[in-house]
């Protein structure tokens, strides 16, 4: 029987043991979920009236554009987390320190500030010394700040994760730092964090909920609506219900995109090639090893 490196295959009994478990977790959690569904039953949150608020189709168009809201703070804010991290994590592995210093501050400020106080300041803070926004503005750049730091490390993490003889070889053969870093470096650190990267991806999509503390017109902020009309019964466990049901649905479309995009990387010649010497990174190394 074939051993695993972090530990050993479990034997026939252990293997009977962790089925049990399995299964008594199945059922633990099954029996959970029934009493959630038998208590908000009781309480009339799956009576007809509470429910009978989405077939409007006023209310199916204002979810959509709701929803259209939330992917639009998102999109913006993805993209531009994702440049201000490759951004923040070029200057904190540069060799000069007037130049590494204030970006480890930047980064480590912005990862220390919750994301909902930034918000918040943008949007009622900025006011006060005559700078205005919208709800949208505020809500991007708060992701993008910091969402952009936590990326910075994933990215820095990324690259210092590789073997040193990547970039020994590639200064061998007269390579410059930043054909090192964009050319060799960085596409295999992006390749091996990816999942990382698509983890703090779907993060940001969750948290454009928090537009709605600023009024912004998302997703949850229609939901948090819907829940408090009352001519139909206050349908907020109808609503929370749906709005969780869209939330997932999109963070499972994002996973399979992700999915979908490292499968044509791990399948892409060009990342498996290094670009000055026409070999794979593997074999980086080994040349400038040769040349030394």
């Amino acid at each position: 029987m074939a051993a695993s490196i972090l530990f050993d295959a479990p034997g026939p009994k252990a293997r009977v043991r962790n089925n049990i478990l399995a299964v008594a977790t199945i059922i633990v959690v099954g029996a959970i979920l029934a009493f959630i569904v038998v208590q908000l039953a009781d309480a009339g949150q799956f009576d007809a009236k509470k429910w009978s608020v989405f077939g409007y189709p006023m209310v199916q168009q204002s979810i959509a554009n709701a929803t259209l809201a939330t992917l639009k703070a998102f999109g913006l804010a993805a993209v531009l987390s994702l440049v201000l991290g490759f951004a923040l994590a070029l200057g904190r592995l540069s060799d000069h320190a007037w130049l590494r210093a204030p970006v480890t501050w930047i980064v480590e400020l912005f990862r220390a500030v919750p994301l909902l106080i930034l918000i918040m300041l943008f949007y009622y803070g900025l006011p006060t010394v005559g700078i205005k926004m919208t709800p949208f503005v505020a809500v991007v750049i708060g992701l993008t700040l910091y969402n952009g730091a936590v990326l910075s490390e994933v990215f820095r993490a990324g690259v210092m994760s590789l073997p040193k003889g990547q970039a020994e070889a590639a200064y061998a053969i007269g390579m410059r730092k930043g054909q090192v870093m964009t050319s060799i470096l960085l596409p295999q650190a992006v390749k091996a964090m990816l999942p990382a990267i698509i983890a703090q991806l779907v993060v940001i999509l969750k948290d454009t909920a928090l537009g709605f503390v600023i009024t912004y017109t998302e997703l949850l902020y229609y939901v948090k609506y819907l829940g408090s009309q009352v001519d139909f019964g206050s349908p907020l466990i109808p609503a929370a219900i749906v709005g969780a049901l869209i939330y997932v649905g999109m963070c499972l479309i994002l996973s399979g995109i992700a999915k979908l995009v490292e499968h044509r990387i791990n399948k892409s010649p060009k990342i498996a090639k290094d670009p000055a010497t026409g070999a794979p990174p593997s074999k980086a190394a080994e040349v400038g090893t040769d040349i030394l």
